[in-house]
């Protein structure tokens, strides 16, 4: 939602509405939209016109529950488990405008294989549990979390982890953005814990799971869910094997830890960006299995092309620029910026490869990825496609976020890098 060094109320991000209006909007708006896309795509077969015209707006709202609370601790705790007990080195994150460096542990690709095992064997014995109750886990998950949201709140006021934090005096500011940039708990960072581990193992997991609850309901498996789960898991597989890399990125550099992330990782992932695998629980039929190899190879490039351009970047900057990309020695632009405590550091701008096609190319390449596995769904009704949507809008502010930070941050260098490449997603284009 904003950059955290220029989110602040009393900044140029300052005026009454954007301070308190918009984040209230949200908070009160996005857990009533969580549930509303389970309600329709569940109980009125994915249509929100059947909803519309039904008339039984609120005849479905699901209920706290014992089981689903049961659901959320026991997930929980076994991706904290996993976090600590499987082996992998330790990393240190970039650096804070403080100049503290959070501490991670990369052992995210076997504790993703586990974690998949660990599935697979739930969904064998109870295919069903976790889709017949998911309405009782998004109620449950959104109620806890916004009490965890105010606890975080608390904890980055009274016991802050690092000289990072920061509080404003609007307190709904603060329980939206959040006051921690790094905020560490029981052991380990709550960034890692939360986003990488529950969630977005979580994400592969309820997927997963939707594909042996349809299994049970049907007696098959549709290529069409195996098109979709099978492009999302290959993708998270990607992120773990990359994890290093996304502890650089803007979600974990620069913004801090409150609903804004944490109920959004609780909850709006497992909500939105589950949702058209519980769309295609029931709805099969219409996707025969060469059409869903060819979606899914088209997946495939689409994941290989955002992996390789992180991994230009990322393999430019650790050498120094000695390396190739595409075969030849990268052009590249050299830009100095200042730490917090004034010290002066520099970067490598990247100008060639992707890098030199388009600012933002890779986040292209993310919503080619998520048209691929929404693609299997067709194109009967809208629902299906709100995370598609949703991504388009979230990438193209986080594109004009990014450009902001940068320019304030690199100055003239960033300036010189955008006269040589012009076009900030899709070139020709915008």
């Amino acid at each position: 939602m904003g950059d955290w060094a220029e989110a602040k109320p009393g900044g140029q991000f300052g005026t009454a509405f954007r301070a308190w209006v918009w984040p209230l909007v949200l908070i009160v708006a996005c857990p009533i939209l969580a549930i509303w896309f389970w309600i329709v795509a569940v109980h009125h077969d994915g249509s929100v016109l059947a909803y519309a015209q039904s008339g039984e707006w609120f005849a479905h709202l699901p209920l706290p529950s014992g089981i689903a609370a049961l659901i959320i601790v026991v997930w929980c705790a076994v991706q904290y488990v996993l976090l600590r007990i499987v082996p992998g080195k330790e990393y240190l994150g970039p650096p804070t405008p403080a100049g503290e460096q959070p501490r991670y542990k990369l052992n995210g690709v076997a504790c993703y294989v586990i974690t998949l095992g660990l599935t697979a064997g739930f969904g064998w014995y109870a295919p069903t549990l976790v889709y017949n109750h998911f309405g009782e886990i998004l109620i449950t998950s959104s109620l806890l979390s916004l009490v965890g949201c105010g606890l975080l709140v608390l904890k980055g006021t009274k016991w802050p982890t690092t000289a990072d934090a920061s509080r404003s005096d609007n307190l709904i500011w603060d329980f939206w953005n959040g006051v921690e940039l790094h905020p560490r708990l029981l052991g380990v960072e709550l960034k890692q814990w939360i986003n990488c581990r529950v969630s977005m193992a979580g994400w592969a997991a309820i997927l997963v799971l939707y594909a042996a609850a349809q299994i049970e309901r049907t007696g098959n498996l549709d290529p069409a869910m195996a098109a979709c789960v099978g492009l999302h898991c290959i993708y998270l597989f990607k992120f773990f094997w990359w994890e290093d890399g996304y502890f650089g990125s803007l979600d974990i550099t620069h913004d801090r830890f409150g609903f804004y992330l944490f109920w959004g990782l609780m909850v709006w992932v497992p909500s939105l960006y589950c949702l058209v695998g519980l769309y295609l629980v029931d709805h099969t039929g219409h996707l025969d299995w060469p059409l869903a190899g060819a979606i899914t190879a088209f997946g495939i490039a689409s994941i290989w092309a955002n992996y390789d351009a992180d991994r230009q970047r990322m393999r430019v900057r650790r050498t120094g620029g000695d390396t190739t990309v595409w075969g030849k020695k990268p052009e590249v632009i050299e830009a100095t910026y200042q730490t917090a405590d004034g010290e002066e550091r520099t970067n490598l701008l990247l100008v060639s490869g992707w890098w030199g096609t388009a600012r933002h190319l890779h986040y292209v390449f993310e919503l080619a990825l998520a048209t691929a596995w929404t693609l299997p769904a067709l194109f009967t009704h809208l629902l299906p496609w709100s995370y598609v949507i949703f991504l388009a809008i979230l990438l193209t502010d986080r594109a004009r976020r990014d450009e902001r930070r940068c320019a304030a941050k690199y100055g003239p260098a960033w300036d010189e890098y955008r006269s040589r490449v012009k076009w900030r997603m899709v070139p020709g284009i915008y």
